[in-house]
């Protein structure tokens, strides 16, 4: 597997709007926006996919995650970008099967035009952006130190020391390890000029 770091886009950045429909029947609305979460303490948005094996190996545990932080007032949306033409394993349908099958906390979007990861700047699965109650960017990055085949066990450690920072008023820590993962699978002739 070839991994693609994420881009770590500047902290503070405002984070970028979005309005995209939800493959998510059981969370959220039919089209969900970034004002979706007007007055959330803290937002995590989850570029990820159905069949990246990065995305695979930590799925259960970022559910996890998204579940025991919402009750401290974490929202949590997960973008898929992938050209589904592509790879069909991750057409809208089957985010939809994919969603109910792995009973997703968090609505589920397609980027269908990949505008949004653009304006993310995001360049892998998983690729996390953590923005506190204004809606700045605070952590990008890695969910931990865990990938496929390295024997290190899943903690989510690195995005937990973040949002418990953003939930208790603090910065999180400076230094941030960028996320590493599967290219997002960029349609012709519409690759982000970020690489």
């Amino acid at each position: 597997m070839a991994e693609t770091p994420s881009t770590m886009l500047a902290l503070g950045t405002r984070a970028p709007g979005f309005r995209l429909p939800n493959r998510n029947p059981d969370v959220g609305g039919a089209v969900v926006t970034l004002e979706d979460y007007a007055g959330a303490p803290a937002l995590l948005v989850a570029f990820i996919c159905n069949h990246c094996p990065y995305v695979v190996h930590l799925r259960d545990a970022l559910c996890d995650f998204a579940r025991e932080f919402a009750a401290q007032g974490l929202a949590t949306v997960a973008v898929s970008a992938n050209d589904a033409g592509r790879y069909p394993d991750d057409a809208p349908e089957k985010m939809t099967a994919h969603a109910k099958r792995y009973k997703f906390p968090f609505a589920y979007l397609y980027d269908a035009g990949q505008d949004t990861a653009k304006a993310y700047r995001a360049a892998c699965t998983p690729d996390f952006f953590l923005f506190d109650g204004g809606g700045a960017l605070v952590y990008r990055g890695r969910f931990d130190g865990s990938s496929p085949g390295n024997n290190v066990a899943l903690s989510g450690g690195d995005l937990r020391a973040a949002v418990e920072a953003t939930l208790a008023g603090r910065k999180p820590a400076a230094e941030q390890l960028p996320s590493l993962g599967c290219s997002i699978k960029w349609k012709a002739g519409n690759e982000p000029d970020y690489f």
